[in-house]
């Protein structure tokens, strides 16, 4: 079996290098089930290695002389090769996991082989123990992989399937019949036409844009290269990589982002901007101007997990610098409410291939920066992505997962990636940057969760924006009432003065009389 690359899936093999990987990962932590963690691993273990991999975990890279490039069938998978089993040593704390993890991180996918490569590591503080997966971002996106592991596991503690995520087959669009000719002639052109007006509207809207950022017009929508220039956040990517993670509430989450009329995704990259700001300081290399985030956007129908990438991108211009954390969240929640209203009025064609554009200028701009020849800004800043989890506890094996932590790739241009994931009530962040200019995102991650403690209290000050519509038509209904109480006030009081009047004159001559 082989079949062509699609575009945007070529563009992360052929932008690949040793300091700039192209895999997607992720950590799922575990507790350890009845009877300890060293069983169930090995058995978990057996059981990956006996599996029979499927598309697109059977494929390879074919770049030939002549022709498209394409995936092929790799002649064998040794899953041995692919699925390894660690061991954190005796009285191991979260920095030596988080150092192991790094480590794996950096490494590129070997390219002779299919892309995925997967780690159990027993010895957690605690007892448990965690599965590290390594994807190339040319075979799955976010939303896929995110849907892939889900599938894999079990709803209860009862049930001992063990059934590896590189085993299930993926759903796709269903195909359609096969068309004549002439048919198949007549949709090549009309997409042709289609992607050529589409790419000519984003031409000309760039442009535009830029002349009127030149002429001194306020940002508006999704615009790439308006990020702050050079920052720590855009130095040259070396090969090593500081990782953090980080889990908050989502009851919690969504109410303080209600609180400002705004989403769960407000709420993240509100306090992930303000912890932003916090850390560069931190480091002594605090960014006095607002920055700008680039948000993957998906592009995939529902129940669609076909392996490629699906995904557009929107660039949101965030909130200032020094500003609180309240006014923080009305200003993100306004510069991501223009970014998707621009690239909402997109056909789906047009949004392809503005990503397509935005990831290859990332990665030009990135190298000639490198070369020292580039006087672009970067497209943006940092990376900031939410693929969908789950809502309920799961299982493999019997253990219970307690944590699915998002732990991306580096786009070019920008050392800082944060993805997020919801599972069982918790929001899971995943933090990788460039080890060389980003050390130590532990602390990142304080200073969000520090953030998020503010937005909180901040939220609690305020009245929601329903609650306060219902306030007022409760106050309109309720003062009806009073208002025409009010106007009949002055009638009622001049009718009852001059019978108030005549009981005062005859009040003496009743006294009198008794």
């Amino acid at each position: 079996m082989s079949k062509n690359i699609p575009p945007l899936d070529l563009m992360f093999l052929l932008t690949e290098t040793a300091d700039s990987p192209k895999h997607v990962s992720a950590l799922l932590t575990f507790d350890a089930p009845e009877g300890g963690s060293a069983e169930a691993v090995r058995e978990i273990v057996a059981a990956y290695r006996a599996a029979q991999p499927v598309p697109p975990f059977t494929w390879v890279a074919d770049f030939a002389p002549a022709g498209l490039p394409r995936w092929t069938g790799a002649p064998a998978v040794e899953l041995r090769r692919h699925v390894h089993h660690l061991l954190l040593p005796a009285g191991a704390d979260r920095d030596e996991l988080d150092s192991l993890l790094q480590s794996l991180h950096e490494s590129m996918l070997d390219r002779s082989r299919p892309g995925f490569d997967l780690y159990f590591i027993e010895g957690l503080p605690g007892g448990g123990f965690a599965l590290f997966v390594k994807l190339h971002h040319a075979i799955v996106d976010g939303a896929s992989a995110m849907a892939l592991l889900l599938a894999s596991m079990a709803d209860s503690a009862a049930e001992r399937r063990i059934q590896p995520f590189f085993a299930l087959q993926l759903s796709a669009p269903k195909p359609r019949a096969p068309k004549a000719l002439t048919e198949r002639l007549m949709a090549l052109q009309k997409t042709a036409r289609v992607q050529g007006a589409a790419a000519a509207g984003l031409y000309v809207g760039l442009v535009r844009k830029g002349i009127g950022r030149l002429l001194g017009a306020a940002r508006a929508g999704s615009e790439p290269f308006a990020a702050v220039a050079r920052t720590p956040l855009n130095a040259t990517i070396r090969t090593s990589r500081s990782i953090a993670t980080l889990s908050l509430p989502i009851d919690e989450m969504r109410a303080a982002g209600k609180a400002f009329g705004g989403t769960l995704n407000d709420v993240a990259v509100t306090i992930v901007d303000a912890g932003l700001h916090r850390y560069l300081e931190h480091i002594g290399q605090p960014v006095m101007r607002e920055l700008v985030a680039m948000c993957p956007v998906s592009l995939r129908e529902p129940g669609d997990k076909e392996a490629t990438t699906k995904v557009s991108a929107l660039f949101a211009p965030l909130a200032a610098a020094t500003a609180p954390v309240g006014e923080r969240m009305q200003q993100v929640i306004k510069g991501i409410a223009g970014a998707k209203a621009e690239l909402g009025a997109m056909s789906k064609d047009a949004a392809m291939l503005y990503a397509i554009a935005a990831f290859g200028f990332a990665e030009a701009e990135a190298e000639l920066a490198r070369l020292r020849r580039s006087l672009a800004r970067p497209v943006a800043n940092f990376v900031l992505s939410n693929v969908p989890g789950s809502p309920k506890p799961l299982y493999l094996n019997g253990a219970r997962l307690t944590g699915m932590y998002p732990i991306s790739s580096i786009a070019g241009g920008m050392g800082l990636n944060v993805t997020l994931a919801s599972y069982a009530g918790s929001m899971d962040f995943g933090f990788v940057g460039n080890g060389v200019a980003l050390p130590h995102l532990s602390e990142l991650a304080r200073f969000t969760r520090e953030a998020f403690d503010e937005l909180k209290a901040a939220a609690a000050k305020r009245v929601p924006p329903d609650a306060a519509a219902a306030g007022d038509a409760a106050g309109k209904t309720a003062t009806k009432p009073a208002k025409k109480a009010a106007r009949k006030a002055p009638k009622a009081a001049a009718k009852s003065a001059p019978q108030a009047a005549t009981k005062a004159r005859r009040a003496p001559k009743r006294a009198a009389q008794r």
